[in-house]
């Protein structure tokens, strides 16, 4: 059985647990061929990972998951194929990385308030001293024994209400859009039945993304349910975007996110590889 390519993962060089090399070791050992590692605002790990997929004979996309603030609330866009070193794209991405470590911080200090000390320490240790996110403050939460999972730590810590919660200030659609064609690459809605959106606000939100130059939604994700996938399907093709496939991969300890188990794109839509140079 072809096993669909997974255009949609995370390493250490963001929120994941894997290192960019072994993470692509296990995305073959469960036949993946074609795939994309997409941290969150940094490209740190892309080219230890396409060396390692090459040694693999693996199709390998360079990628990144941009944060987004977009009405109100943060939504990421992938990009796909960008090429390291593009101006607009890497000073964009160090700004967000920046905003990142201030945002950290300002976690850690709020979570101090709240009678866990030392925890900003905690997640800067798990983070490697690279980028720093809220998934690194919830897997320190957990060790000291706060929570007993990192969805856990999520529902009482870090959304909004809650005391560890920093509303995010990322940058604008029309920017991350630009940001990634102008590297060469394509802009695609990671996750979009996540955010919550009415189809009128799903809807807008797909129509100013083409606006700018972006091409792709991501119909197939692991955090997808089959009506989602279906549904998602349905906008791609009412609205002529390419249709994406990706596990949102971060941590073996996730079963149910599993690389090698995403469901074939459903009929009708166009995948977003269609044109592509493929080899495995």
């Amino acid at each position: 059985m072809d096993i669909s390519p997974d255009l949609h993962m995370h390493s250490t060089a963001s929120d994941g647990v894997l290192a960019p090399a072994e993470l692509m070791r296990r995305a073959h050992a469960h036949g993946v061929r074609t795939l994309a590692l997409t941290d969150h605002d940094t490209l740190e790990g892309v080219a230890e990972a396409a060396a390692e997929a090459a040694r693999l004979g693996m199709d390998f996309v360079p990628g990144v998951e941009v944060s987004v603030t977009w009405g109100g609330r943060t939504v990421h866009i992938v990009g796909l194929g960008v090429r390291a070193g593009t101006p607009a794209l890497e000073e964009g991405l160090a700004g967000l990385r920046a905003f990142r470590e201030t945002r950290a911080l300002e976690i850690g200090r709020r979570l101090e308030k709240q009678g866990v000390p030392g925890i900003y320490e905690r997640a800067r240790a798990l983070s490697n001293g690279r980028l720093i996110g809220r998934t690194h403050f919830a897997r320190a939460l957990v060790e000291a024994g706060r929570a007993e999972s990192v969805s856990d730590v999520f529902r009482r810590f870090l959304v909004k209400g809650r005391p560890g919660h920093v509303p995010g200030q990322w940058v604008a659609l029309e920017a991350a859009v630009g940001w990634i064609t102008a590297a060469g690459g394509q802009a695609v809605i990671a996750h979009p039945a996540r955010y919550g959106l009415t189809r009128t606000r799903l809807r807008r939100l797909i129509a100013e993304f083409q606006a700018a130059g972006g091409v792709g939604l991501e119909v197939v994700s692991g955090s997808h349910s089959r009506d989602d996938m279906f549904t998602m399907a349905a906008h791609a093709r009412d609205c002529g975007l390419l249709a994406s496939s990706g596990s949102d991969f971060h941590d073996p300890a996730t079963p149910w996110i599993e690389l090698g188990r995403l469901p074939p794109l459903p009929d009708g839509v166009r995948p977003i590889w269609h044109d592509w140079p493929l080899a495995a």
